[in-house]
């Protein structure tokens, strides 16, 4: 409709032909912003993590930082150098789904799809939610309309990349390569002052921080285990650029590896100097400000990478401060843009293989998958709203799903490298490391799912553990609907034969134009017999009707189902049982007229009877509804209007070759 077509043309662009596909590929220069958005912009909140969990155990805890942060790299490392492996062997996507359905079969396959389309919806609530945070603790008055802020920056980032994949990575380059180069400065400029013998120090490092009950060694080790599982949310998206492997220029496989490794290189470097910057002044954070030790009278507290902002660049005033948040801001923001990257295309992929709605698997007008982008963006929505914005409680949920299909598909490939080893003579040592490699990331990555799991399950994570064997059961369900149509409607010897006789009804409400070409219509189709049906629910305007028919001269009989309750439906769907009933071979054909109108408003005025009427008939086994349309005027004028583009109207065509049957 003319109403809404305008403002999608605005927002969204015009359709691009499917020809035009290549041209929407990204070189590596635009696939970092768009693929690793995420584990980028962890660096913004990860070493805050580790800090906000070990900071329950006082100041003492506080020396665990390094180790924790060197084992959390370590493992980034092992998950970066696992991926990469996964991007040669499946250059067609899919990553942790793909790897499990080829390797471990199919409910290893949908236990993956579904940990990973979960967690692309937490990381879109959760990046956005800690993108608007930053934003309203520079501009207070904007906290009471968080949540309206958050769904607000979800339908910008929809919109985005409802574009197209290429316009969303240009637009996201700049803040993500800003973030990347006002962190890497921030770094540089504190290693030059603590070489200088000035090392930053940070407004909290005078506080202290009251530690919980007394800490056994139990609660220590747990303590620390909690730590490094938040910690981990540094390798939130790690596995979006094996997925996305089909949106990459060629050599597609070997550019998304780079991408990976520039990714991991970059994320170590960001997340290596904030922790040790972190350290090195004194950054103290807890989850409750009040348990903060020495403050003034209202205090409150900033976020970790603002905190090392403010004490590198000397002070909350200056411009690198604000650079470094109006950049940290807008990376958690766009952080977002790997789950819509990463949604769409699993999404495409299970409902190709019949797991979701096969709508998912077709490219909207601008060759994205349109209905994945819409979907996640209700999703994220629906959890910004239920969950208030809230960074602290979204952020339990996350993660776990990361874990589960890191673990999968890094057994997959384990799977996948063994076989190849098996068929081939001569195999190579780079096989044999390959293998290594997945194997040690398998192990490495199982130990800490079970780490998260404990940690974060009495948290909000067994809201994850629910969601999941739900999304699973559901996607079970929609193959096994699929599965069960197509065997239904599959062709058989036989299964199809012309019907002895076919009967015609041409439903009439009044003698006009549009019955008349009904009436023309159903006579073309040479039925064996043809009958117009009329239902009165007032008998002088069926007298008039039979009247008018009988003047006109009408070469079709007339039938009037009078209606004494005056339902329009009853009468005729009884009439057309009654056909059936007598004829239950033969073939009822019911002619419906049916007006097309140019406004929506106008569709409220027309149709409603013949609306409900279909919709009982085609219940009816052995009877076809044909609709005859007739545009009102308003409905040639906007056609009229509707001059579509050149390169649009044109049709390739495609025949069989025409088979004459013997006479």
């Amino acid at each position: 409709m003319k109403l809404l077509e305008l403002p999608k043309r605005f927002l969204v662009g015009r359709p691009l032909r499917s020809e035009r596909l290549g041209e929407t590929f990204l070189p590596k220069k635009l696939a970092l912003p768009v693929f690793c958005s995420d584990p980028l912009s962890s660096n913004a909140y990860a070493t805050e993590e580790i800090l906000l969990m070990l900071s329950l155990g006082g100041l003492t805890l506080l020396h665990l930082t390094p180790w924790i942060a060197a084992v959390v790299l370590a493992l980034l490392a092992v998950v970066v150098a696992s991926y990469r492996q996964t991007c040669y062997a499946y250059p067609s996507g899919g990553g942790a789904y793909a790897v499990s359905r080829a390797n471990l079969g199919q409910s290893a396959s949908l236990v993956a799809a579904s940990a990973l389309l979960v967690d692309y919806v937490l990381t879109v609530a959760v990046s956005v939610a800690a993108g608007v945070q930053n934003i309203v603790s520079a501009l207070p008055a904007l906290g009471p309309h968080a949540v309206a802020v958050s769904i607000g920056m979800i339908a910008i980032l929809a919109l985005a990349n409802l574009r197209g994949v290429k316009e969303s990575g240009t637009a996201f380059a700049i803040p993500t390569y800003g973030f990347i180069a006002v962190v890497l400065t921030m770094i540089a400029v504190g290693f030059v002052r603590i070489l200088a013998g000035d090392p930053p120090r940070a407004e909290s490092a005078p506080y202290g921080i009251e530690a919980g009950n007394h800490l056994t060694g139990l609660a220590v080790v747990l303590l620390a285990m909690r730590a490094f599982a938040s910690g981990c949310t540094a390798l939130t998206g790690v596995e979006a650029v094996s997925n996305g492997v089909p949106n990459f220029k060629p050599p597609k496989s070997r550019n998304a590896a780079a991408t990976l490794t520039i990714m991991g290189a970059v994320t170590i470097a960001m997340f290596v100097g904030i922790t040790a910057l972190a350290m090195v002044s004194d950054v103290h954070v807890a989850a409750d400000p009040g348990r903060l030790t020495g403050t003034p009278d209202g205090y409150e507290q900033r976020t970790v990478i603002a905190q090392v902002a403010g004490s590198v660049f000397g002070g909350y005033q200056s411009i690198g401060f604000f650079a470094v948040q109006a950049f940290t801001a807008a990376i958690l923001v766009l952080a977002a843009n790997t789950a819509y990257n990463g949604f769409p295309i699993l999404a495409s992929l299970l409902g190709h293989d019949g797991f979701l709605p096969r709508q998912f698997s077709r490219r909207g007008d601008r060759l994205v998958f349109s209905n994945g982008i819409v979907i996640l963006s209700a999703l994220a929505g629906v959890l910004i709203w239920v969950f208030d914005a809230s960074t602290t409680r979204l952020i339990q949920l996350y993660i776990i799903g990361v874990f589960v299909s890191f673990t999968l598909s890094q057994t997959g490939m384990v799977v996948h490298w063994t076989r190849l080893l098996r068929e081939s003579s001569g195999a190579g040592a780079s096989m044999h490391r390959s293998r290594a490699i997945n194997g040690f990331g398998a192990v490495f990555t199982a130990v800490v799912l079970v780490v998260v799991l404990i940690t974060k399950f009495t948290h909000g994570a067994w809201i994850v553990v629910l969601a999941m064997p739900a999304l699973f059961l559901l996607m079970k369900g929609i193959r096994k609907h699929y599965d069960r149509v197509d065997a239904e409607l599959r062709p058989r010897p036989g299964g199809v034969v012309l019907p002895p006789r076919v009967f015609a009804i041409v439903l009439v409400s009044k003698l006009h134009t549009p019955t008349l070409r009904a009436l023309a219509y159903a006579r073309a189709t040479r039925p064996t017999s043809l009958t117009a049906v009329t239902v009165s629910t007032d008998p002088d305007a069926a007298d008039l009707l039979l009247k008018e028919w009988g003047e006109r001269d009408i070469p079709v009989p007339l039938k009037v189902l009078h209606s004494p309750y005056r339902d329009v439906t009853g009468p005729v769907l009884s009439y057309v049982r009654d056909v059936r009933r007598n004829s239950p071979r033969d073939l009822v054909a019911v002619f419906i007229p049916e007006y097309v109108v140019g406004h929506w408003w106008e569709a409220f005025l027309h149709n409603q009877s013949a609306l409900r009427l279909k919709a009982r008939l085609l219940f009816q086994p052995g009877v076809m509804v044909i609709n005859v349309p007739w545009q009102l005027g308003s409905a040639e004028v906007l056609e009229a209007r509707r001059v579509p583009p050149a390169d649009m109207t044109a049709v390739a065509v495609t025949t069989t070759p025409r088979v004459e049957e013997p006479v």
